[in-house]
């Protein structure tokens, strides 16, 4: 069975696809020339470090996981006869959703194209390189982890507590696709509820357009169209209602699918600012989720895992995940559309080593300072700081039709963190449609649409200090009660926020956390909140379930009858 071979992209659907999951030859070199021969087989798309990539040497026996380090080579090898039944046309597109960190593609031993970033999807035309309905495929993995500026989310070489065990190479589905030229290259959806109407924009060689949409057929010629909705069915996490559309030119034929909904910040009837869902004050109650699983990491064991994941905090009486410093396949977002979930984004934090007090100066003493002092904040490099931006365009563009995605995080607690207000107002040319939080918990400079605040070992207390009228108040971390269970944590050291010992305990905790620092600063103005967090990572136990999603460590029903008591 081929892992993750669901279709990878579901908002954006042509009938020509291959996965191209499954076994790649691999090794792992010092020398950076393209190999001849290869040390064994790997499981795409699972990575080198983690059990699931089912390592295997050249006589097919099992090898342990391998951490690929910053001066190594990673190199796959595919030799691919392409299936008659698939139709090559003018361009066969190669995807690959994300390989982590620096990936460059030989196409028959020439070279076709290098990528930077470990977090976000690439293509590349291979169809000048195939012979015969054959192609031979070499991706060169580079992998600085934190020893460069690149983004890396959460891993670190030297890993433990909050930080965890690095993974290198292709990790998220690769793939195929053919088209031919004048193919949609990009189809923008902007839902307006305002006006009821959903503004397209289209990206093609190709001037006219057909659209089909509830049985009626539309043309129009040019880049950009308004179809009007009549009585739209909004998009929420009660009502998840999506509308069905078809594009078609002369040579393409795109399903896809929207929302109509719409996030915003609105004042109460107390003239409180709030968070804002289609128009309305709307509680957003979150949950942190870091997507890693424990023998795949930040790749999922497969699409039910997702599914299992958003499902079960929806039954916990949660209406938001906070996709936390990572970048998940489109199937991730799918799920959320589809089952109600609202996606609070985080971009991926890059930047060389992270000063420790720096970090924890916020924590002890609540210090502030401008995040243009490039070497406090570990952004010295100033190719680091342009890559940065540039990837968080690029994430923008890649989840802008996502209908969950309510809210942007620019940055997360300094981490590489650097002239966010400038980015902010840069950013939101790009995506006026959602929420932003430029810094999240820290060194906040006094712009976007929020004030974010993390608050740990203590009770949420709202001051002058970490308030803002003119902002919707966010408690963007909160939480992180640590429950071991015996029998389903694989290490000797664990970390969290505060030490709990059963699973009473644990649920009594939470009841009195929800009442006391959420239901009470309601009314004081807090808007939002962000429970840390849905899995245990690694020494990290502080989820609602453990790291092998074994066991659920909290009575459903009790969680969520607190949560639904949350509310304006």
């Amino acid at each position: 069975m081929i892992p993750l071979s669901e279709y990878p992209r579901p908002q954006f659907k042509r009938d020509s696809y291959i996965s191209l999951n499954g076994r790649w030859e691999y090794k792992i070199s010092k020398d950076e020339a393209l190999p001849e021969e290869f040390d064994g087989t790997i499981l795409v798309p699972f990575s080198p470090e983690t059990t699931a990539a089912d390592l295997r040497d050249k006589n097919d026996n099992k090898v342990d996981p391998i951490i690929v380090q910053p001066d190594d080579y990673l190199f796959y090898h595919l030799s691919l006869d392409i299936p008659s039944e698939f139709e090559i046309k003018d361009k066969v597109i190669l995807h690959f959703t994300a390989v982590d960190q620096i990936a460059s593609i030989y196409l028959n031993k020439e070279l076709g194209k290098t990528h930077v970033g470990g977090f976000l999807p690439f293509e590349v035309d291979i169809a000048p390189y195939i012979k015969n309905r054959h192609i031979d495929i070499i991706v060169k993995v580079i992998d600085k982890t934190d020893t460069s500026y690149h983004s890396r989310g959460k891993q670190k070489l030297k890993h433990g507590g909050i930080w965890y065990t690095p993974q290198s190479g292709i990790y998220l589905p690769v793939w195929l696709e053919s088209v031919s030229n004048g193919y949609f290259e990009d189809i923008k959806l902007t839902p307006d509820i305002d006006n009821s109407i959903l503004k397209i924009h289209i990206r093609s060689a190709l001037n006219e357009t057909k659209i089909l949409f509830e049985g009626k057929e539309y043309s129009f010629k040019g880049n950009d169209y308004n179809l009007e909705i009549s009585n739209p069915r909004l998009w929420s996490p009660e009502d998840p209602y999506l509308y069905n559309i078809t594009f078609i030119n002369e040579v393409d034929k795109v399903d896809s699918y929207f929302g109509m909904r719409k996030f915003s910040i609105i004042k109460d009837e107390n003239n409180i600012l709030r968070f804002a869902l289609n128009n309305k004050p709307y509680f957003m109650k979150g949950v942190l989720d870091q997507g890693y699983y424990q023998n795949s990491l930040l790749t999922p064991p497969n699409d039910e895992a997702y599914i299992k994941d958003i499902s079960l905090m929806k039954s916990l009486g949660f209406n938001t995940l906070r996709k936390h410093i990572k970048i998940e396949s489109l199937r991730y977002y799918y799920h959320c559309d589809r089952l109600g979930m609202i996606v609070f984004q985080d971009f991926v934090n890059g930047g060389s080593t992270y000063k420790t007090l720096h970090i924890l100066l916020p924590v002890i003493f609540n210090i502030k300072k401008k995040d243009n002092r490039y070497k406090a904040f570990s952004r010295n490099n100033k190719e680091g700081r342009e890559e940065a931006i540039n990837e968080f365009k690029e994430t923008i563009n890649y989840l802008y039709n996502v209908p969950s995605l309510g809210l942007w995080t620019i940055f997360n607690e300094g981490w590489g963190q650097f002239d966010s207000a400038s980015i902010y107002n840069e950013l939101i040319k790009y995506d006026y449609s959602r929420i932003y939080d430029h810094a999240s918990g820290f060194y906040d400079q006094g712009v976007s649409d929020t004030k974010s605040i993390h608050v740990y070992f203590r009770p949420v207390k709202l001051t002058k200090r970490n308030t803002d009228k003119n902002r919707a108040l966010f408690l963007s971390e909160c939480g992180g009660y640590k429950l071991e269970i015996e029998g389903h944590s694989n290490v000797k050291k664990t970390f969290g926020y505060k030490t709990i010992s059963s699973k009473e305990e644990l649920e009594n905790e939470y009841i009195k956390f929800i009442n006391r620092d959420i239901i009470n600063n309601i009314p004081k103005g807090l808007s939002s909140f962000i429970y840390t967090e849905l899995s245990d990572v690694e020494e990290e136990l502080n989820g609602f379930i453990t790291y092998d999603r074994e066991v659920v460590k909290v009575d459903i029903n009790k969680i969520k009858a607190i949560n639904d008591k949350v509310k304006l």
